[in-house]
């Protein structure tokens, strides 16, 4: 009988999935590449590079150490632009330093000049844990800051992104506390960069909750992977590390398209160093496949 009935469950459970396969395909989702790893390449080049991998858009950082610093955004950024345009690529998201609005940062110059040059959003910085409250109050502290950076990213016309890392000092890390302050917010007013490398992480088994947890904000997911050195999680190619085809199934029932990221974060050397700019297109190349492979 358990035998018998295990079958007709099994067969139950099947049913949807080989009929959902007979279906067309379902359209590939607006693939980005995250290009801190090809920091310091000549913008023409860096362009060049990214389009020939295929491409046509990317997630830049525009930081301090990233293709444009802060201070000179209004010089250098609008020649990042157009370098991608020239080839066919956009900049679909641009990491910033910021999660205030201050001086320090020029954090509304910054998010002026990308929109003007049509770049729809932003990944912002974390926010951390200083342990000198209780976690409820730092969380109220930051409210109010959080709120004067929603308000002047609507007037700019710029989403504001809050990524998932995992770490003890980073809000957001185990989404509970981020999304708690982004209930106050409409997702296109606050929104998560959901990363499954870090999910995983924090979440291990209960990852799924993580991303249930965050969905209705979610407007951009980031795939990389890891294995575990010890405690200790380190980067590895997409195709050999914890990260799966189990996330993109789970997006799939959620109904998810909007865009997906590929961040390639485990290589050492630089990519100006002799040879390494091979290492880092070939990385790239594969990692890409896999993560087509995934949604094919």
């Amino acid at each position: 009988m358990l035998g018998h009935t295990g079958a007709l469950m099994a067969g139950a459970m099947l049913r949807p999935v080989l009929a959902s396969a007979a279906g067309p395909a379902p359209k590939a989702p607006e693939f980005s590449l995250f290009t801190k790893h090809l920091v310091g390449l000549p913008y023409n080049q860096l362009a060049e590079t990214v389009a020939e991998l295929g491409f046509k858009g990317i997630e830049a950082p525009v930081r301090k150490g990233g293709h444009v610093e802060p201070a000179r955004v209004e010089e250098d950024l609008p020649k990042l632009v157009e370098a991608f345009k020239k080839c066919g690529v956009s900049i679909t998201l641009m990491t910033s330093d910021i999660n205030e609005v201050n001086d320090a940062d020029r954090s509304e110059k910054v998010l002026r000049t990308a929109r003007t040059l049509g770049i729809p959003r932003y990944r912002m910085k974390w926010y951390p844990y200083s342990g000198k409250k209780s976690l409820w109050g730092e969380l109220d502290e930051i409210r109010p800051r959080l709120k004067e950076l929603v308000v002047l990213s609507k007037q700019v016309g710029i989403l504001p992104c809050y990524q998932n890392h995992s770490g003890p000092k980073n809000i957001g890390a185990a989404i509970w506390d981020m999304a708690t302050l982004m209930k106050d917010y409409r997702p296109d007013e606050l929104s998560w960069n959901f990363d499954f490398f870090h999910a995983m992480v924090e979440g291990g088994l209960s990852w799924p909750n993580h991303l249930a947890l965050a969905r209705d904000h979610i407007s951009m997911v980031y795939f990389k992977s890891f294995t575990w050195k010890g405690r200790v999680p380190e980067g590895c190619p997409l195709s050999e590390g914890t990260v799966g085809k189990d996330a993109v199934v789970l997006l799939r029932k959620s109904n998810y398209s909007g865009p997906v990221c590929l961040h390639v974060e485990y290589l050492k050397d630089k990519v100006t160093d002799p040879g390494a700019l091979k290492v880092a297109v070939e990385a790239t190349r594969k990692d890409f496949a896999t993560l087509k492979e995934w949604w094919s």
